[in-house]
């Protein structure tokens, strides 16, 4: 059955395939840099009427939680990349790379860039993980 992104049931779906990864295993290994959020930016017509913050609290490897929160709250995290429906969605289809697109201005980040360049290997396999997800877009 598809989930819809971002929903609750996306993100705990998220959360397990991050969980069964090997790659993401590794590759966040030693990442303590504490949570990431992702926030997508409202887009009324296809019926996101508000911004949504997804939360992960990764660590070593891990995914001890993943959910929904307000947007004021995923700007808490140490490291918080934003982008509009459409980047997310190419992010989830592998056609942005989410490193470059933060380099390239298509995903904002507050955070210390230079500790996710360290991690892009983590940040490939966590999009690995999304296309595990049988996704359905609000805008098909």
């Amino acid at each position: 059955m598809a989930l819809s992104f971002p929903s609750i049931e996306w993100v705990e779906e998220f959360k397990r395939q991050i969980n069964l990864s090997d790659g993401y295993k590794k590759a966040g290994a030693t990442w303590t840099a504490g949570p990431v959020a992702l926030v997508t930016s409202a887009k009324p017509e296809i019926g996101l009427n508000e911004d949504v913050g997804i939360w992960l609290d990764l660590h070593q490897g891990v995914c001890r939680d993943a959910k929904i929160v307000p947007v004021a709250e995923a700007q808490k995290a140490p490291f918080c990349i934003t982008g509009d429906y459409a980047r997310w969605k190419q992010v989830i289809n592998k056609e942005l790379e989410p490193v470059k697109g933060m380099m390239q201005g298509k995903l904002k980040l507050k955070g210390d860039l230079p500790t996710i360049v360290r991690y892009v290997k983590a940040s490939q396999e966590l999009v690995e993980c999304t296309t595990k997800i049988e996704t359905k877009f609000l805008d098909e």
